[in-house]
């Protein structure tokens, strides 16, 4: 499909079959469908989905309240991601959401309807755990010049600035000095490449350490 009419035939057939009169460019909406006394139905088309889309369904949303966003079915390699996200948006603004298939198909994804969000009690968790474990506040808001700082760089950052003074030391007593609890298990998994194992139980800072410090020195200096 190419053009926006394209999408039309589709739509009003499967509006239709539910009963609806249909027609197509009622005012400023692309479709308007109605059924006997209840509120009117708009449908609003693009080929993809775009800010300008959501903002001409929102605005539509003060004529009625279902209001629905028609889109070609994401197509590729971020097709899922995309749908999903902007399921996920629709939902929120009280929108419906169809999409139509190369061959005409339509899928219904959801109706309008009030957002009822659902909090993710596991994410909470983790993100306050990490708001904990983070020492000061090494981004500011925003990524630094290499990117985020988190708790685990944070912690390997002290892994590497011990090894970087101390030399090949054993696990156990990185964990102690460092005070990063898992230190051993930290330098074994080598997330980052910063470390290597000389012997079991025993690790040195690798070359890519090495750099990873100077790197780091701005959020490493912030926080010690």
């Amino acid at each position: 499909m190419n053009r926006e009419q394209d999408l039309y035939p589709p739509i009003k057939a499967l509006l239709e079959r539910q009963g609806y009169a249909v027609k197509g460019e009622v005012g400023a909406a692309d479709i308007v469908a109605v059924r006997g006394a209840e509120a009117p139905v708009i449908v609003e088309l693009k080929l993809r989905f775009s800010l300008a889309l959501f903002h001409q369904a929102v605005a539509r949303q003060k004529i009625t309240d279902h209001v629905y966003v028609a889109v070609c079915k994401p197509t590729g390699r971020t097709a899922r991601r995309a749908l999903r996200d902007n399921l996920s948006l629709c939902r929120r603004l009280g929108l419906g959401l169809m999409t139509v298939r190369s061959d005409g198909a339509v899928d219904v994804h959801c109706d309008p309807g009030p957002y009822v969000p659902r909090k993710a009690k596991g994410r909470a968790v983790r993100l306050l755990r990490e708001f904990d474990r983070l020492q000061g506040d090494p981004n500011a808001g925003g990524a630094t010049r290499h990117g985020i700082v988190t708790a685990y760089r944070q912690d390997a950052l002290k892994c590497a600035a011990h090894l970087a003074e101390h030399g090949a030391t054993k696990g156990a007593e990185v964990a102690r000095a460092a005070q990063v609890p898992h230190a051993t298990r930290l330098m074994r998994d080598n997330h980052y490449g910063w470390f290597e194992r000389v012997e079991k139980g025993i690790y040195a800072l690798s070359a890519a350490g090495q750099v990873g410090l100077k790197h780091w020195a701005c959020s490493w200096e912030q926080d010690n």
